[in-house]
């Protein structure tokens, strides 16, 4: 099989022509994402450049220490953003959500490359930093949106928690319909975009192996892993993030702690 075509930089600008049809509707709507829309193209454009430049000496150094590093970096990154995204405030909640996603990227790591794939070194940059970042960038994404359902229900029924914890004297108890919420809430898109894999939804690592030359087969074995290692990836980050963060979020009497919960709190008036 040809390997994959490479596409030149005058192509490439032309590909931007295509953004001509959502920037039309955004203008005619009135609905001012235009100059958001513009400042997040530049941004993910430079943003790629750079990072395509990097990973070009990442991957030709292919060293352990500096591979693990970079993987550090994008899980402080995601944390970083899911923490902001979340509407929490960094100062307590930033820790507990970075602790959360590296020790679920290690547990999943170390299953799929180490035990799974049987990768002799699992620190190698071709495989480890894709699969990290993939695993991440879906992470980030499920863990807003669980966060956000958790402390917001929290906030809003704040008297369920308290019948709760008082009729059944238990915590554990109290918190356990928000994290069920929580997590519903989170997964319900990732269930349904994997029940449609291969049906509507080609995914972008088969994709990407099939067209760099691997076989399909190869390609949909690869693409089964890393869903697998995305759901598993993504439901521990949540569950680590939210049992973390409870450590800050009530006080030693169980008590919510409104004071580091007031952007939420104003958000729920």
């Amino acid at each position: 099989m040809n390997g994959i075509t490479d596409i030149n930089l005058w192509s490439l600008l032309l590909g931007y022509i295509i953004m001509v049809i959502p920037i039309f509707y955004m203008g005619y709507y009135r609905t001012g994402l235009i100059k958001e829309t513009f400042v997040a193209l530049l941004r993910m454009s430079v943003q790629l450049f750079l990072v395509a430049i990097y990973l070009g000496y990442i991957f030709q150094w292919n060293n352990a220490l500096l591979n693990s590093a970079w993987v550090v970096i994008m899980a402080g990154i995601g944390a970083f953003t899911t923490t902001k995204r979340s509407g929490l405030k960094l100062k307590y909640f930033f820790l507990p959500v970075c602790l959360s996603t590296l020790i679920s990227l290690l547990v999943i790591n170390a299953f799929f490359l180490d035990i799974i794939i049987g990768l002799d070194n699992v620190f190698d940059a071709q495989y480890l930093i894709p699969i990290s970042g993939m695993i991440l960038g879906n992470a980030m994404n499920y863990n807003i949106v669980g966060l956000n359902t958790y402390f917001d229900q929290l906030v809003k029924n704040e008297n369920l928690y308290y019948f709760i914890l008082i009729n059944k004297n238990s915590k554990k108890a109290a918190l356990e319909p928000f994290l069920r919420e929580a997590i519903k809430k989170a997964f319900n898109p990732l269930i349904a975009t994997i029940s449609v894999t291969g049906l509507i939804a080609l995914p972008g690592m088969m994709t990407g192996q099939i067209l760099s030359g691997s076989s399909p087969m190869t390609a949909i074995k690869y693409q089964i892993l890393i869903m697998l290692a995305i759901f598993a990836g993504c439901s521990l980050n949540l569950i680590f993030s939210i049992l973390f963060s409870n450590r800050f979020a009530f006080d030693k009497y169980d008590n919510l702690r409104k004071e580091i919960l007031k952007e939420k709190i104003s958000l729920n008036k």
